[in-house]
């Protein structure tokens, strides 16, 4: 249940009217209005700062607290209430502050500072505030109201004293910027929703108000959110060849009611399909792919556009986002792998999974660099540090040409990271002109030059934030280390012992393949030296994740075992189809694991039940050493098959229906 309150403490709600009521009456009951239209359960009107605290104090949900000062179109209200990018959000203006406004400083879409001489904008005088952090809300009313004369912070008691709570001009704080302050100097994560196309403002007499209402009745509101519904930094494929676009399609979708799974679902199906045109072989079958899998990749902007115009977030949503678009991708490589394959290459398959392996450990890298630059961001003195230094000086130098929008410097660094529009635009292409395997050539030459550039740049410039951003998450979990790591004897230095992990796995399955080129045998010590590398590297779970690069442990424990289990493969002459299998269900299960720390969510369920990745290297060890390389391959996929979709069962239908009553607990 969402609750809403309309806080008429601030001096404006006193002397605003609205047009054709009695002079004096408040615009409390427009906002009210306004907040019922976007979406809460229950709206309120408090007083002042003490009701509002005892309103918080009974909430159960997510609660909206806005001023009595905000004219704005009521699509602005439901993008706060509805924002998917946080619990807590904060109404972010570019207006000039007025005096009682807090201006805010904001880095990667954080609220990292309020009141900050460097300000990037001034506070809404709105927000939603998450259930966890409701205590926090609640406390910082009564504090504000002066109700709390024993708190422990004499600062916060008096907000005008607290660093970045008084008023930037000395004059007195408006009473929801005094709580949006107080969240902040209590280190509160609030992320920041900017109005773009729509109208919001903060008003302080009649002139203002009737400008700001003129303003809102000048934008076409359904017209903006279609508009809306686009990123407003995409890539350059996207932008040029599927955005100019795919707003219609988002439009017909919407009036039809069709969701935005139920557009994935179809996205699933058109690259499925052109995985079987590009595997079948031919020309007509081969452009055929292509123009499938282009409309597929529109398709699956499709999806996230149709989830912004109508405002239907979901965790599930960006979770089966997230997977059916690896799926997708993963699949399509299968489809180039068996048609390179049919076509006479020897290594068709081969240059599928070194496709597959390449861009999961590159979404490794991307996923903990982009949580190592959101931690150095609340962490503003860190990153400030050393600013002459080449770290320094390469992120002024990204952050300037992040800022020149359009210029050639802009595109050229958005496109050169190889992101999934322009993979999925050269897979077409070289599809449909010159055949799958230069398709999978493409592919691996471009994705292997894009993590040359991108990981030694977030090498230098992760070296001089100096974040520790794997030491603030559970490090076992994310390693995937399962119960066999916490057995072993505890070492340190992980990311050292990650890397010679990942060493000792690709020089076995550079061995095997040379073995098996010359129709030998791969010598046993090598995959048993390989696995004490391994195990070597598990020894690290428990040890601090505390080195400035340690960000890159995930990625280099993904490329350990991906590299062993396909050694194995090769050295026990296992189909060539069966080691994607297995790698292609690891990788599931690995971006199970990053979906849910980018969403914020828990665990998978039956994560214990997946072994960990060093269990899994010593079955497939055995395996090989046993003469049954092939079986144990075969019944490992089976099995974390199993796991993953019964894990997933679990956690989106199972247990949130037994959290709603719907199911009975067994026994």
């Amino acid at each position: 249940m969402t609750l809403a309150i309309v806080l008429a403490a601030d001096p404006a709600a006193g002397h605003l009217t609205e047009p054709g009521r009695p002079a004096g009456e408040p615009l409390t009951e427009r906002l009210a209005a306004q907040w019922r239209r976007a979406g809460a359960d229950d709206v309120r009107i408090a007083a002042d700062l003490t009701e509002l605290a005892d309103l918080v104090a009974a909430a159960t949900g997510p609660v909206l607290v806005s001023g009595a000062d905000l004219v704005a179109h009521t699509a602005v209200l439901k993008h706060l209430a509805t924002s998917p990018v946080g619990p807590t959000v904060a109404l972010v203006l570019t207006d000039p502050p007025a005096p009682g406004q807090a201006t805010v400083r904001e880095e990667r879409g954080q609220v990292v500072e309020v009141d900050a001489v460097d300000a990037t904008g001034v506070f809404g005088g709105a927000l939603r505030v998450g259930a966890a952090d409701l205590p926090a809300l609640a406390d910082a009313a009564r504090r504000a109201a002066g109700a709390a004369p024993d708190a422990p912070d004499a600062r916060l008691t008096d907000p005008a004293s607290a660093p970045g709570v008084g008023a930037t001009d000395g004059g007195p704080r408006n009473a929801v910027d005094r709580l949006v302050a107080d969240l902040a100097a209590r280190g509160t994560l609030i992320f920041a929703q900017r109005v773009r196309l729509l109208v919001a403002h903060r008003v302080g007499d009649e002139a203002q108000r009737a400008a700001a209402e003129a303003a809102v009745a000048a934008v076409d509101e359904d017209r903006a959110e279609l508009k809306l519904s686009v990123k407003e930094r995409d890539d350059f494929f996207t932008t040029f060849f599927v955005s100019t676009w795919s707003p219609y399609v988002t439009k017909a979708a919407a009036r039809i009611g069709i969701g935005p799974t139920g557009v994935t679902m179809v996205s699933v199906a058109f690259a499925v399909a052109a995985a079987v045109l590009f595997g079948a072989g031919g020309r007509l079958a081969l452009v055929a792919g292509a123009i499938l899998l282009y409309l597929g990749f529109v398709l699956d902007c499709v999806d996230g556009q149709l989830a912004r115009y109508t405002r239907h977030f979901s965790a599930w949503g960006g979770w089966l986002d997230t997977m059916a678009d690896r799926f997708k991708e993963y699949v399509v490589y299968a489809g180039l792998g068996f048609g390179a394959t049919h076509a006479g290459f020897r290594y068709g398959w081969a240059l599928a999974l070194a496709a597959m392996t390449l861009q999961t450990v590159r979404h490794m890298t991307d996923t903990w660099y982009g949580a190592l630059h959101d931690e150095a961001a609340r962490r503003p003195k860190v990153v400030t540090a050393d600013a002459g230094g080449i770290g320094g000086k390469l992120n002024a130098a990204s952050t300037r040409v992040q800022a020149d929008t359009g210029s050639v410097s802009y595109w050229l660094k958005r496109t050169v990271v190889f992101p999934i529009g322009e993979r999925w635009a050269l897979i077409a292409i070289a599809a449909a002109l010159f055949g799958p395997l230069v398709a999978l050539v493409a592919v691996l030459v471009w994705g292997t030059l894009a993590f040359a550039y991108t990981g030694g740049l977030r090498t230098l410039r992760a070296r001089w934030m100096r974040v520790p951003v794997m030491a603030t998450v559970d490090a076992g979990l994310h390693r995937d280390d399962g119960l066999l790591a916490r057995t072993l004897p505890t070492a340190r230095r992980p990311l050292l012992l990650a890397v010679l992990g990942a060493l000792g796995a690709a020089g076995t399955l550079v061995w095997a393949l040379l073995a098996v080129h010359g129709g030998g045998d791969l010598p046993v010590f090598v995959p048993v030296l390989a696995l004490v590398l391994l195990l070597g590297a598990a020894q690290a779970s428990r040890a601090p994740h505390d080195g400035s690069l340690d960000w890159l442990v995930p990625a280099a424990l993904r490329a350990a075992e991906y590299l062993f289990a396909i050694a194995v493969g090769v050295a026990g002459r296992a189909p060539a189809w069966l080691i994607f299998g297995y790698v292609l269900v690891l990788t599931l299960h690995h971006y199970d694991l990053t979906a849910r720390l980018e969403k914020r969510q828990a665990a998978p369920p039956l994560h214990a039940a997946t072994l960990g990745w060093p269990a899994r290297s010593v079955l497939l060890a055995i395996g090989l050493i046993a003469g049954y390389a092939s079986i144990a391959l075969a019944t490992m996929t089976a099995y974390l098959f199993v796991v993953f979709v019964a894990s997933v069962v679990l956690a989106w239908v199972v247990l949130p229906a037994r959290a709603r009553g719907g199911v009975r607990s067994p026994g």
